[in-house]
């Protein structure tokens, strides 16, 4: 079993070192051989095999996921213990699945829904309520864009088929070559796996240096990043107070030619109540911009509140106060102000599970009443909104999707606000929970892969860092590093055209999910066949 446990160790080693912004990316397209090699020794050597391959599996995807998202534990260590192991598990039981599987059918049909079954997975994970998808194989690449162009038509599950059919031809090389020492078939292997590693980043090259945003419109814009210590300071801070540090941040940089102003995630941290927005006090300030530049579009974020005093109508997602028997509903917001009356409203709706979102309340909340882990600063249940909003300025073309920190994670999601009409991705996010570690690193690294799949550029804003300016082709083109305040003011081009993932979204992982079906029923009718033999 000692080589068994390395090879565990080794595959979750490989995979950790090729995480992004630390690691050595191309460690991808080995680093599941050693976790294959592994279910083969067990599967064909071993009984009691799905124990097995269960604690090895498990150990594996314990080492790939403690080092790349270890930085929770900032937030809180309870949230941290809970994310990595839950995460581990799905993993394991995503592989054990294939080792079930593998023990029926052939080798060929087994890998395929090896295949099908991660990536099924990685969908699973990005729709459901405990959804944590960070780690999905397809953004490892987030800081090789020249390597996946091609993600406009793909998306990143084709990443992640990708790293997949690279491993898988190296496993069959090696494992191969230890049964029958045939130096030929594996340097014909390898040699397979470098041209299937080689192809789709020469075909990105291409791509890469034929993109061009020569020739569309443009506009000017500001990202504010005012750098509010959320432990220590953001609810210390008067909604008012902070509006007017934003207009001395903003004008540092202001001219006639600037048509966006974005703010960071919930700069406004002082509930307001839905209705009464514009007539804040803080709003009032922001407005002392406009008045001096009616071109100008605020794009900013707000903590909001409303208050329902009927019960029916609530929503799963309303917050009760028993004290003073009162429903309300708590909502993480974007707000547009321009020289419109009207303050248009945009709810996040991928939300932070047990932060914002307390999941499957019908059988967890009995269990575990009102406690909430901790991830992010607050224990309210958000509540959010059916579709996605376009921004729409005034005195420009620009329609701005304002997408709200954890929303950048999710493709297909994102790909909603560009049939909304949005033309540039306007970001708002505060990544200051997680102090200054990979986890802020790792979240602006995978808005460069938003910007391939939609062809969009990106204006964002955090609150502590890194705000950026990122273009079409996820080329990072500014940034104001973390924990300093200030402002950065760039040009982007703007894009009306759809790509083909925009259209499609993940049809990858759909297909792969009807795949792994049928073969996993087929490997169930095959057992059940042999049963009734015996």
């Amino acid at each position: 079993m000692k080589k068994n446990i390395l090879l565990a160790l080794l595959s979750g080693g490989l995979l950790a070192g090729a995480w992004v912004t630390y690691g050595f990316t191309a460690l991808i397209f080995i680093a599941l051989v050693p976790l294959l090699l592994m279910e083969l020794r067990v599967r064909t050597r071993y009984q009691h095999t799905k124990r097995k391959v269960f604690a090895l599996s498990y150990l594996a995807f314990l080492v790939w996921n403690v080092p790349t998202t270890w930085w929770i534990w900032y937030s809180t260590p309870m949230g941290a213990v809970f994310a990595i192991l839950a995460n581990t598990l799905l993993m394991t039981i995503t592989f054990l699945l294939y080792h079930l599987v593998a023990k029926r059918l052939s080798t060929k049909v087994s890998l395929i829904f090896l295949v099908c079954i991660w990536l099924s997975f990685e969908k699973f994970h990005l729709w459901w309520d405990v959804s944590w998808p960070w780690l999905n194989l397809g953004n490892v690449f987030s800081e090789q864009i020249t390597w996946i162009q091609w993600y406009e038509y793909t998306g990143a599950f084709g990443g992640t088929l990708w790293v997949w059919l690279v491993n898988i031809v190296l496993f069959i090389g090696v494992k191969d070559y230890l049964s029958d020492k045939n130096r030929p078939l594996l340097a014909k292997r390898v040699g397979g796996a470098m041209l299937l590693f080689a192809v789709p980043v020469l075909i990105s090259y291409f791509q890469y240096q034929n993109y061009s945003e020569e020739g569309k419109t443009t506009l000017k814009a500001i990202a504010l990043q005012p750098n509010i210590d959320p432990y220590q300071e953001k609810y210390n801070f008067s909604n008012a107070k902070v509006a007017q540090l934003l207009v001395q941040l903003a004008e540092v940089k202001m001219d006639k030619e600037v048509s966006f102003v974005v703010t960071p995630e919930t700069v406004f941290a002082d509930n307001v109540k839905l209705q009464e927005l514009p007539y804040t006090e803080a709003v009032g300030i922001l407005r002392t911009l406009v008045y001096r530049y009616p071109q100008l579009n605020w794009v900013g974020g707000t903590a909001m509140i409303e208050f329902i005093t009927d019960k029916a109508h609530t929503t799963s997602q309303s917050n009760y106060l028993p004290q003073y028997n009162i429903w309300y509903n708590d909502y993480n917001s974007a707000f547009l102000l321009n020289s419109r009356p009207e303050v248009p409203l945009y709810h996040k709706s991928k939300l932070v599970v047990a932060v914002e979102n307390f999941p499957y309340q019908q059988v967890l909340k009995p269990i575990l009443g009102e406690t909430l882990i901790n991830l992010g600063g607050t224990v309210a249940l958000k509540t959010t909104q059916p579709e996605r909003t376009a921004f729409a300025g005034v005195g420009t073309e620009g329609k701005a999707a304002p997408i709200i920190c954890y929303e950048t994670i999710y493709g297909e999601f994102v790909t909603d606000y560009i049939k909304k009409g949005a033309n540039f991705l306007a970001i708002l996010t505060n990544d200051a929970w997680w102090r200054n570690t990979q986890g802020h690193k790792q979240l602006l690294s995978y808005t460069r892969l938003r910007a391939i799949e939609t062809r969009r550029s990106v204006v964002r804003s955090a609150n502590t860092g890194i705000s950026a300016f990122i273009n079409g082709r996820g080329e990072i083109l500014q940034t104001l590093p973390y924990g300093v305040q200030g402002s950065l003011k760039g040009t982007i081009a703007l894009n009306e055209e759809v790509t083909f993932y925009v259209r499609m979204g993940d049809y990858i992982a759909r297909i792969a999910y009807f795949l792994a079906f049928f073969i996993f029923l087929s490997a169930v009718v095959k057992r059940r066949g042999l049963l009734s033999k015996n």
